[in-house]
């Protein structure tokens, strides 16, 4: 049976990070992959609207989807995605960060979060491997949390990132075209995918620039000084990706690098185990205000002056 990959894009049409996308999806077509590609303009996704409705079902041991599968085509496009071996994710960034098409999906695959079906019961297990392409008109200082803002929602529907590139300096349409190196990168990240989608899953590991950045466990560039958990877990510096914890350490050389300590993937986000401990916390904090009756009844309470203050508004 071939493998399985799919190619999801959020930029223009025929657009650098549509064209880099497709130079990847080619590598693994000659390799013998069954490919699939979309863009995400091309699909009407509904923003989340918050309603909690997956997590507080899932938290109770129970499984209801999202509210507006219906209403659509995040649940079209997601029966397709989770039945891949692999994905690449092909994303312009606007600001800083992944482009809001994106986002705007991801951010409703929370009824999908696989660790949390797992451990109810609903799903079954499936291994799948991801690579990530950020495109940019600048260098990484105006692109400093595109790699990162994709990599943080490819936690809830196991997709293991094994390479990400960073496309700097394009910023005209399909001007990724005048990089020959830029573009012999995009087709051997859809090398690592092959080589990955054929490993073992518990042999799969990361085949992108070894010192890419700051964490060693995620490639990450992106740190932030600990605080206490719900839990009371505390590590010194975290990233802010994969949640590992840990210490800054100075070598010999002068250079920093960031140790991750012995309990510190006690959370990985990158890990069905590590992740379903934020389903404790959601049951317990989410779960312990809606099983409380006086809780809710004094936030009503407390609502209604909210609700009648009234502020000008924009006509």
């Amino acid at each position: 049976m071939s493998i399985k990959v799919m190619g999801i894009t959020a930029g223009r049409k025929n657009g650098n990070s549509e064209i880099l996308l497709k130079e990847a999806l080619t590598a693994c077509e000659e390799a013998g992959a069954e490919v699939t590609m979309i863009n995400l303009r091309d699909f009407n996704i509904l923003d989340c609207t918050g309603c909690t409705a997956c997590t507080k079902a899932m938290s109770q041991g129970k499984y209801v989807g999202c509210t507006l599968d219906a209403k659509d085509d995040k649940k079209k496009i997601m029966d397709v995605m989770l039945a891949q071996d692999a994905v690449i994710f092909s994303v312009p960034t606007y600001d800083l960060m992944p482009a809001s098409a994106y986002l705007t999906f991801a951010h409703r695959s929370l009824s999908y979060e696989t660790s949390f079906l797992e451990t109810i019961g609903a799903i079954e297990h499936r291994d799948r491997v991801a690579g990530l392409i950020s495109v940019g008109g600048s260098t990484r200082a105006w692109q400093s949390m595109a790699l990162e803002g994709l990599q943080a929602t490819m936690f809830t529907t196991d997709m293991k990132v094994v390479d990400m590139v960073l496309a700097t300096r394009v910023p005209a349409p399909a001007q990724c075209l005048l990089d020959d190196e830029l573009m012999a990168r995009a087709r051997l990240l859809g090398e690592h995918i092959m080589q990955a989608a054929a490993t073992p899953a518990e042999e799969r590991k990361w085949l992108g620039e070894e010192d890419m950045g700051w964490c060693p466990n995620c490639h990450c560039n992106a740190l932030v000084l600990g605080e206490k958990q719900w839990d009371g877990l505390h590590y010194p510096i975290e990233c802010q990706v994969c949640g590992a914890g840990g210490t800054l350490e100075q070598a010999e050389d002068g250079k920093w690098k960031f140790v991750i300590q012995e309990d510190g993937l006690l959370k990985d986000r990158t890990t069905v185990a590590g992740r379903a401990k934020h389903l404790e916390e959601i049951a317990q904090t989410q779960g312990g205000f809606f099983s409380d009756p006086a809780k809710i009844q004094l936030v009503q309470q407390r609502k209604q002056k909210y609700v009648e203050k009234k502020f000008k508004g924009i006509d």
